[in-house]
């Protein structure tokens, strides 16, 4: 896990380097450059992960130099692949994944990609063709960035490494459809900065005589599966592929442990790891590392179910109370090494993962991916209630199966079942007949027109919507902590059996995600595999702006830059709603987190637009 930067032509060593070294959260530990004949330049910072040694260095070059790599990601399958490199007569001088995914290009070309299980963006300079292959991984985990300036091509593992090359460093021509679509913006190209385009996940590209083309290497509706016909036996073959899963991703030369929520997507992976162990079928030794984010006396406190979970696995956890004062003023620090806008505070997040280093664990393994893959949100499921087909029985069941999950709590409303269903069915036909129902960018492929209401619904969650943004969101997180999340439930195969799957093989009997809840309930407490209510990960803003921020949002708020700033909607208007809230007029979670989101445009204008990128 690292960050990497290359530019086309090569750059200056020391304009280069400083660049470079705006990535070195990502990459502590070391760092390299090659200039290669003047045709390119690539950095890498290095967070040592596997081989710690300097066996592991990069810019990694092949026996005879005709192939150099900078690499950022996981190999989790590397071992297997190494063997198969190992009987066609290649060497190794390192135990890293870097020289095996090298080897793997050499062997099988830029097909190598579809044989690698983990994340990356990689950049692969052949100085015999002097041509460059660029590649980011299928879901996009890991980031990728470039943009042409005058004649050079320059591409970075994240944005502030870019903004050194760049004439000025200004919004984007699509800030304000940006700001406004938080949530559709990441599977586009489009970037908050100017000039800097967004690589596609999924995509390979090649740059060659001054030409850049991508192309499509992964498509999941390309990769369905026939599944089990009985759930019984899904369930089976969704336990065995999670297991693997969290097996490989086990592998580590360094210490691992996850961030436990207390729900049941972390609570499901921390109990396979200690499954695995004790069944000495784990990669790894020092795992035993659980951190959890406690906000006490709010409605998103789930610390209780966390402990349930390490206490039934009989092992320790650390427990970080999120005290907002003691970050607070390394807000717009944080929001430049984010660079993106999000619905909520990244102050909690950074937190965990900060203590996650400090405590000296390097990797976790968390649950993201699950709630996009299976069904984890309101919305999700009552899109199952078109599959029903006015089943009365279904309709009540994915009635109350979304009840399960809403608060219980003044700062959040509900509805009753009756008007919950009228609701979602007159508005669903509503956007049948304008045409106007949800749409992926893949909904002409032959597959996607076979799933049904509630998998489409997944499927551009997953694909496009805000499956992507986590990622980001985590990746950043994680790594501005130099920290390495690995997701067990992203898992390709896993993904491709999952979409395989009917709705009523993800939800039933009053439950979300019951695939996951059945398959992993021999491994947890009950009180935590078959709880119904969710929280999610998210600031308690209401109480925050109430009580400890209150005077930092009526300053911010009543400020003279926040008042004329052009990157805020209607100033005076926002300023009045957050008031209400400080002021205690209002106590809506929903009000609450919309202002934040409205603020954000003017934290993060003043975090990023306002500093000196020059390189001289």
């Amino acid at each position: 896990m690292c960050g990497i930067l290359g530019t086309l032509p090569s750059s200056d060593y020391h304009l280069f380097k400083n660049a470079l070294d705006t990535l070195t959260h990502r990459g502590p530990d070391d760092f390299g450059i090659e200039n290669i004949d003047n045709e390119v330049s690539f950095g890498h910072r290095r967070l040592s992960i596997l081989d710690v040694s300097s066996a592991g260095h990069q810019p990694m070059q092949n026996d005879d130099k005709r192939y150099t790599i900078i690499f950022n990601g996981e190999i989790y399958n590397f071992l297997e692949i190494k063997k198969e490199l190992l009987q066609k007569g290649y060497h190794f001088v390192s135990t890293s994944d870097t020289e095996v995914l090298l080897k793997s290009f050499i062997e099988w070309g830029e097909k190598c990609v579809l044989r690698f299980n983990g994340m990356w963006a990689f950049a692969i300079w052949d100085n015999q063709k002097k041509q460059m292959f660029l590649s980011r991984d299928r879901y996009g985990k890991k980031p990728l960035f470039y943009a042409t300036v005058d004649d050079k091509f320059v591409f970075a593992s994240e944005m502030k490494a870019i903004y050194p090359f760049l004439k000025r460093v200004e919004v984007s021509g699509d800030f304000s459809w940006l700001k406004h679509n938080i949530f559709q913006y990441e599977s586009t190209d489009k970037c908050l900065i100017e000039g800097i385009k967004r690589f596609p996940a999924g995509h390979n590209a090649n740059f060659s005589k001054g030409k850049f083309t991508t192309y499509r290497y992964w498509n999941t509706l390309d990769h369905l599966i026939q599944v089990p016909k009985t759930y019984n036996e899904q369930v089976e073959q969704f336990r065995s592929l999670f297991l693997d899963s969290c097996k490989i991703r086990m592998r580590s030369d360094v210490s691992i442990g996850t961030a436990l929520s207390g729900g049941l997507d972390s609570s499901a992976t921390i109990a396979a790891m200690a499954h695995l162990s004790n069944n000495n079928d784990s990669y790894a030794e020092d795992w035993q590392h659980a951190f959890v984010a406690a906000f006490p006396g709010t409605p998103l406190d789930e610390s209780k179910y966390a402990k349930m979970v390490t206490d039934h696995l009989g092992m320790k956890s650390t427990f970080i109370n999120i005290e907002p004062l003691s970050h607070w003023d390394k807000l717009e620090e944080y929001f430049y090494l984010f660079e993106d806008l999000y619905i909520t505070s990244p102050i909690p997040m950074i937190s965990l993962y900060g203590e996650v280093k400090r405590n000296g664990v390097t990797v976790t393994l968390d649950g993201h991916g699950a709630d996009e893959l299976v069904s984890g949100y309101s919305e999700g499921i009552l899109e199952s209630l078109w599959d029903a087909k006015f089943n009365p029985k279904s309709i009540k069941e994915i009635l109350q199966t979304f009840q399960g999950t809403q608060f219980d709590d003044d700062q959040f409303s509900k509805n009753d079942n009756l008007n919950l269903y009228t609701d979602y069915i007159i508005k669903k036909i509503g956007k049948k007949v304008l045409n106007r129902d949800f749409k992926s960018k893949d909904q002409n492929h032959v597959n996607y027109k076979k799933l049904d209401n509630m998998t489409k619904y997944l499927y551009i969650m997953f694909h496009e919507t805000i499956l992507p943004t986590l990622l980001r969101n985590y990746d950043r997180y994680a790594m501005i902590n130099s920290v390495e999340i690995r997701m067990p439930f992203m898992d390709h195969r896993i993904v491709s059996f999952v979409n395989s799957l009917p709705y009523s093989s993800k939800q039933g009997g009053g439950y979300t995600k019951k695939l996951i809840r059945d398959a992993v309930d021999p491994f947890l407490p009950r009180e935590v595999t078959w709880r119904k209510s969710k929280v999610g990960f998210s600031s308690p803003i209401v109480d925050w702006m109430q009580n400890d921020l209150a005077e930092w949002f009526s300053d911010t708020v009543h400020s003279e830059s926040f008042i004329t700033s052009e990157l805020v909607d209607s100033p005076k208007e926002l300023q009045k709603t957050i008031m209400d809230i400080v002021n205690q007029k209002s106590n809506d979670f929903v009000i609450a987190q919309n202002s934040w989101k409205d603020l954000s445009p003017y934290i993060w204008g003043k975090s990023i637009l306002d500093r000196n990128y020059s390189l001289k």
